[in-house]
């Protein structure tokens, strides 16, 4: 069974773990400084060798990705970090922000000397309060201590809360104090960013795991994950098992591997499906369990490695309620920017609560299956290609429990014996 790599959560089990102290005390800011005595290409060249993903979602390599960025072009450079976490099942970077904000900070100075940026902005959920203050609390220790303010600022971005920013150029826009939405590429950020500048925009894990990697060089990072998926990440594990959380382990272990180790599905029931990446990536079921959890072993089984985010749902779990659940998201944050999705997820929600209640018709599914492919590939940005996925598989693997609901005029699925306090209920 693989074991767990802590390389970003290694001390989190220490009390004052988010402290500049404690920091400091295991060995933080030494990359900084040493990152700061090397050239910029050579530190973007580094990262490029480590093999270094985006852990956003899309798994971009980190380092090419800052080689984009043109050089000696006299305009000011910008890094931008993500930190609109906000998909259904989706929180890595809320955990990581609050044990241990100053590795993100002393990410945000090695990104900016080898971007040649003097100014990076951490653009955070305005839900997330908590989190909010304890970064900004890590800002200001950080100037105390002179770690900022020599060249490199950090400015944190407090949004309002739409998942649509979570897109790197609604991000954008949405810094430039617009409406969140998304913009046609090209020109891409790299090219013509925030302010029209220039920009690099990253998640929070990928900035935060560069330190690690000026430290310990790129030989080590690879010597982590798979062949073309190198390092360790954070897998967030929730839903049906007895011991959810985060669970930091290189990429490629399974979800069999992550279950034992988190004490299995919960006590007498069993796993009847799960996402790899979070609700906008198809679902996964029992005969997935040995998949490898890295970018093209996700990939190769039909689905997504995404944000890492495993969502475990047992037998009691009625799949079109849970389906049902995460379109009515993806149809509130749509920004109705483009017609396939601002339409199409209005109708997928229509179409999926009659099949839910059981008023709904056997042939609506190929209805669903049609609007589908109508939004697939049409829309403007991810978010609908994202609502898409759920239903599509779903219908795939569970057309019969669809068929079901027709078939019995109601949901077969007792709601309270999916909860978590089923056995309290009498």
């Amino acid at each position: 069974m693989s074991k767990l790599t802590p390389v970003l959560s290694a001390h989190w089990d220490q009390p004052d773990s988010f402290t500049i102290e404690a920091y400091t005390r295991n060995g933080g800011y030494t990359a900084s400084k040493k990152a700061l005595a090397m050239d910029p290409d050579a530190v973007i060249q580094l990262v490029k060798d480590s093999g270094l993903r985006g852990r956003g979602g899309a798994g971009f390599p980190t380092g090419m990705k800052w080689g984009f960025i043109p050089q000696g072009d006299n305009k000011d450079h910008y890094l931008v970090v993500n930190a609109d976490e906000s998909e259904p099942g989706t929180c890595k970077d809320t955990p990581l922000l609050m044990a241990n904000p100053h590795v993100l900070i002393e990410g945000c100075i090695i990104a900016c000397h080898a971007i040649r940026a003097e100014r990076a902005f951490i653009y955070i959920r305005g839900e997330v309060t908590h989190v909010v203050r304890r970064v900004n609390a890590a800002i200001a220790d950080a100037y105390k201590a002179g770690h900022l303010g020599k060249g490199i600022d950090i400015t944190l971005h407090i949004g309002a809360g739409a998942y649509i920013c979570g897109e790197e150029t609604a991000l954008l826009d949405s810094l430039e104090g617009f409406r969140g939405q998304p913009r046609l590429r090209p020109p891409f950020p790299a090219i013509a960013g925030l302010y029209a500048r220039p920009t690099v925009v990253n998640n929070v894990e990928s900035i935060s795991s560069v330190p690690a990697i000026i430290n310990n060089g790129a030989e080590w990072y690879q010597s982590m994950g798979t062949e073309k998926s190198k390092g360790a990440t954070l897998y967030s594990l929730s839903g049906h098992v007895n011991n959810p959380g985060q669970f930091e382990a290189p990429l490629g272990i399974t979800l069999r591997e992550i279950l034992e180790l988190a004490g299995g599905v919960r006590t007498g029931h069993q796993l009847k499906f799960w996402t790899p990446g979070g609700s906008s990536t198809p679902l996964f079921t029992d005969a997935h369990l040995d998949t490898p959890l890295d970018y093209e072993g996700v990939a190769a089984a039909g689905s997504m490695l995404g944000t890492k985010a495993l969502q475990i749902f047992d037998e009691t779990t009625c799949v079109v309620r849970a389906v049902l659940r995460w379109t009515e998201f993806y149809k509130h944050e749509s920004c109705g920017k483009c017609t396939p999705c601002r339409e199409g997820t209005w109708w997928l929600v229509q179409i999926l609560r009659d099949l839910e209640n059981g008023t709904g018709t056997e042939a609506d599914l190929e209805k669903l299956l049609d609007l589908c492919d109508n939004i697939m590939g049409r829309s403007f940005c991810a978010l609908g290609d994202g609502a898409t996925s759920p239903i599509t598989s779903s219908i795939k693997y569970f057309r019969d429990e669809y068929i079901a609901h027709v078939t019995n005029g109601a949901c077969p699925f007792d709601p309270v014996k999916s909860t978590l306090f089923a056995g309290a209920v009498k």
